[in-house]
């Protein structure tokens, strides 16, 4: 059973947990460090039938229509058409032209799959490593920056399929996925969690919402998701990210009514892991039904925004 949280377990948490100064006072990338070169070379290894599944949505999905304010659905604009191309509007005086289309994307950082860079939660006035949260100003985050991490998000990735191995399409609201429950999955798949591993988690609530074609309450509301208690798990097997198909990874409602996210602020600026939110991983958990196998080459670059405090992605896994 998950832990009874309030505020002083977070306190006692981010202490016991903290990963604060072991990779020395000026670390940006937390435990992304854990990941070597020899850990990515293995993990190449792993490529057997170089079949590629790409864990990003779509940047057109709705999933900004739930209950959080602030952010916004991918707006997609024109600058250049064809029918502007077929109709001579390019054409200038009709001897050196140019018929092309063009176009342009805005989108707030943290929408649809992305990364949620070190930056991104605070501990009361504290960020990742003990840098002052005021170090993130209007002009971006002047400490860990999601461009620190452009050449990190390559290793080795396991998929736990927690929903797959209850029996069910999907977990509950407001199920909290316990250390138990991780254990026992990966126990059930066959497959061990390693230092340095980018661990994806699977609880079926996207795959419920694309089969209803219905967003609502997906982002901020009620869902499945990880127990506060395995901020423990994630520090005890070192593990470099740890990502799922939810819009905030942890259970929803939150375990107390004394913090929101309290597992956001113990895992991001203390533990200093890098956390993955939104990805579609349907297929390959398919996959990984159908052939047995839960591990695979992983490679998630995040966009090279200075400052950023997220990036979006479209992150590929490969048997």
């Amino acid at each position: 059973m998950a832990m009874k949280v309030n505020r002083a377990k977070i306190y006692e948490a981010a202490q016991e947990l903290s990963n604060w100064g072991r990779w020395g006072p000026e670390d940006q990338i937390g435990t992304l460090n854990l990941v070597t070169p020899e850990d990515v070379a293995a993990a190449a290894k792993l490529i057997k039938r170089g079949k590629t599944f790409a864990l990003g949505l779509p940047l057109d999905e709705k999933i900004q229509s739930g209950l959080f304010g602030g952010r916004w659905n991918p707006l997609h604009q024109m600058l250049a058409t064809g029918t502007d191309a077929v109709a001579g509007v390019q054409d200038g005086d009709g001897k050196a032209y140019l018929r092309y289309a063009d176009d342009a994307i805005n989108l707030p950082m943290q929408c649809s799959t992305q990364w949620d860079a070190l930056a991104h939660i605070f501990l009361d006035d504290k960020m990742w490593n003990g840098y002052p949260a005021t170090l993130v100003d209007v002009q971006g985050a002047k400490k860990n920056g999601i461009e620190h991490t452009r050449d990190k998000m390559v290793g080795r990735g396991v998929l736990l399929d927690v929903a797959r191995w209850k029996g069910l399409d999907s977990l509950p609201d407001g199920y909290p996925i316990t250390n138990a429950d991780l254990d026992a999955t990966a126990a059930a798949q066959g497959v061990e969690i390693r230092r340095g591993d980018f661990v994806i988690v699977r609880t079926g609530h996207q795959e419920r919402c694309l089969a209803k074609g219905d967003w609502t309450g997906y982002a901020g509301g009620d869902a499945p998701g990880l127990a506060f208690e395995t901020a423990y798990w994630i520090r005890q097997h070192d593990i470099a990210a740890i990502c799922a198909d939810t819009w905030g990874c942890e259970v929803r409602p939150n375990e107390t009514d004394e913090a929101n996210q309290p597992w956001h602020w113990v895992v991001i600026p203390a533990i200093g892991i890098t956390m993955g939110e939104i990805f579609f991983v349907k297929e390959l958990a398919e996959d990984c039904a159908a052939d047995g196998v839960y591990e695979f080459f992983f490679c998630a670059p995040p966009m090279n925004v200075p400052g950023g405090c997220g990036s979006p992605i479209n992150p590929q896994a490969i048997k």
